[in-house]
């Protein structure tokens, strides 16, 4: 065994990964709240490193409070309804702490990298991984970046709900891909070297999966949750009403009735996706295939809840966050199936 070989810690290497997609679980909480208090337009500038430490006396505040009543947002909504300095204080920290989380992931996975690889600690095949995931997180920040630009142009009152989903989904794959890594490198240290494959029942559920996130996304875009406050129809009927003068295209991705309605429906193709794999991981995982069911259950649940409560802080939240917890069960049960192949 060479000296390399030994000095390998894929156990540490597979906790800290963990835990660093804890701190992503987290992000999409608070997230889910920047979102829902209408925050993410209350930072107008990307300061990746000044920007970590927030305005510290009144005159600093009353400068980010300006640069705030430049927006279509409070020119358009928030200033007609009376915003003053401690309003803007509220939603100012909501998104300066997301932004703050973020650096934080960032430093909690670039640090211990360095520090495993100088060791020499990192298993071979899997530098190139770690890396790609730490771009991941990256990226993410670039994302979130053009996601509240989009919303700073001319008259806009909102983000655009492209760059939420492109910017939530980039989260959630980068999670997948952690418990995954996490996941090859403790079946490393049980001495089986060769990671888990991508399987066709993956691609084909994931495929659904993805859908069901993306709808979501949009419907948290489009604040499409309050289209209806009723549960299973919507305005006493089945198919809501919606503007189809633009053509069907235009209508599946900007019209917030028929996206809520094709978010609850879809909802239940994904179950049964989901049923048909952890069938499939039963066997291979138990562990694996109870989570996947708890968490689509949950989800199905709280889905049903945001919209009876007329889209309830705390309930949305936890439906955003049970939807995460979704994705690491999904990469979970993958994997499993992967390991078979």
């Amino acid at each position: 065994m060479s000296e390399t070989s030994r000095n390998t810690r894929p156990v540490a290497l597979a906790n800290w990964l963990l835990v660093v997609a804890t701190m992503v679980v987290l992000m999409v909480a608070v997230g889910g709240i920047t979102r829902l208090t209408e925050s993410g337009l209350s930072i107008t500038q990307w300061k990746p490193i000044t920007g970590a430490i927030p305005p510290l006396t009144e005159g600093a505040w009353q400068a980010e409070f300006d640069l705030y009543k430049a927006t279509g947002e409070y020119k358009h909504v928030t200033g007609p309804a009376g915003m003053d300095l401690a309003a803007f204080k509220f939603i100012f920290f909501w998104e300066w702490f997301h932004r703050l989380l973020g650096r934080l992931i960032g430093l909690a996975f670039a640090l211990p990298l360095a520090w495993f690889w100088i060791r020499g600690a990192i298993p071979q095949g899997y530098k190139w991984r770690l890396v790609a995931l730490l771009a991941l997180g990256g990226l993410q920040g670039v994302f979130g970046w053009f996601m509240v630009r989009s919303g700073l142009a001319g008259t806009m009152t909102d983000v655009s709900h492209f760059w939420l989903s492109i910017h939530l989904l980039t989260a959630l794959f980068t999670l997948g891909g952690l418990v995954w890594t996490a996941l090859d490198l403790r079946q490393l240290a049980r001495g089986n070297s060769r990671p888990a494959r991508w399987v066709f029942t993956a691609s084909w559920a994931g495929g659904i999966l993805f859908i069901q996130l993306l709808l979501g996304a949009w419907v948290a875009g489009l604040n499409a949750g309050l289209a209806s406050d009723t549960w299973p129809l919507m305005q006493g009927r089945l198919v809501p009403e919606y503007d189809s003068s633009r053509g069907f295209l235009y209508a599946i991705t900007h019209d917030p009735f028929l996206i809520h309605f094709l978010h609850r429906w879809w909802a239940w193709v994904a179950v049964v996706a989901l049923v048909v794999m952890a069938r499939q991981v039963k066997p291979l995982a138990r562990p694996a295939s109870i989570a996947i069911h708890s968490a689509f259950g949950t989800q199905i649940l709280l889905g049903i809840a945001t919209v009876w409560t007329g889209v309830a802080l705390w309930v949305a939240v936890a439906h955003q966050v049970v939807g995460a917890l979704l994705v690491a069960s999904f990469a979970w049960g993958a994997h499993a199936l992967g390991r078979r192949s």
